[in-house]
């Protein structure tokens, strides 16, 4: 077993030792012709790509500009529906309390008149219930 092992370990070591060598003898580049960079560009190639840049840099201006314009109006639309959101919880709680208060008012007035009603007023009783006719 551990002969396979190293028999397999020589041969990658081999095929590493080749890849090597092969990358160590590549070949010298041309000579740069009149106009080039060192990078091997040439003038018209550097004209399309600031060209390009420039394309780019426009439209990643206008949706920044835009994705800007929605981010605001998200913003606005969250800020009238919190305040619209307070002021129906208001509304709603007052109208709560105005319910409570008008209840707690009659179950008083209907509390006194059972104590007037059980003192001897009659005219504070309630009236008997109408048994329905058949």
């Amino acid at each position: 077993m551990s002969r396979k092992i190293l028999a397999a370990a020589a041969i990658a070591v081999l095929i590493g030792s080749t890849h090597a060598m092969a990358f160590q003898a590549a070949p010298e580049a041309p000579p740069a012709a009149a106009g080039t960079k060192p990078d091997g560009t040439t003038p018209e190639e550097r004209s399309n790509t600031a060209r390009l840049n420039a394309e780019q840099a426009a439209r990643s201006k206008a949706e920044n500009t835009t994705y800007e314009q929605e981010v605001s109006a998200v913003a606005q639309q969250t800020a009238a529906d919190q305040a619209r959101f307070a002021e129906e919880t208001a509304a709603y709680e007052a109208e709560k309390a105005r319910v409570a208060a008008m209840s707690a008012e009659e179950r008083m007035q209907w509390e006194a008149d059972v104590a007037a009603c059980r003192g001897g007023d009659v005219s504070r009783c309630a009236k008997p219930a109408v048994p329905p006719r058949h």
